[in-house]
């Protein structure tokens, strides 16, 4: 056993006089100290606790997307391979910007920002929305951002066209 340490506590009356009682004079330290250790071997440590919630939101974010696919599946898959690229959006805004990357293939954030007449910044927050849903519930982007140039532009957004189905 390791080095032992000395503390103090307070009971209340009557714990202590069942323990006179009940434990020997000579018997009464190791008792207490093995109490203590009974209990702290049943309370769980907090590394642990930390370790069980991170593998519990885990599962939980693996069920949710499992069941999310499952509920989504007719609206979101033509074929196996294809997926309409409206599904990934929330409200008229995300639908015109959508329209606006299909009929010209992409655009620059300042571009869809000038065309909708709002602050690019919400352009951008809207896409990247648009992003993060398409990939949490298709497992692929279906807009792609592309920071080099093509067709002419550059620092642009993509319709991936590998994956939408084109009406």
């Amino acid at each position: 056993m390791d080095e032992l340490r000395v503390i103090s506590t307070k009971v209340p009356d009557e714990v202590y006089k069942e323990m006179l009682l009940r434990i020997p004079e000579g018997e009464r330290s190791e008792f207490i100290r093995e109490a203590i250790i009974e209990k702290l071997q049943n309370t769980p440590k907090a590394d642990k606790i930390l370790e069980i919630e991170a593998r519990i939101t885990k599962v939980e974010d693996v069920i949710g997307n499992i069941n999310k696919t499952l509920a989504d599946l007719e609206l979101l898959t033509y074929g196996r391979e294809k997926a309409n690229p409206h599904n990934f959006c929330i409200d008229e805004i995300d639908r015109k910007i959508v329209e606006y990357l299909m009929h010209y293939k992409g655009a620059t954030t300042p571009e869809l920002a000038d065309h909708l007449n709002i602050n690019r910044w919400m352009a951008l927050n809207r896409l990247r929305k648009m992003q993060k849903n398409s990939i949490k519930q298709y497992g692929k982007a279906a807009i792609d951002y592309y920071g080099g140039e093509k067709s002419g532009k550059k620092k642009a957004w993509w319709i991936n066209e590998d994956i939408i189905q084109k009406e």
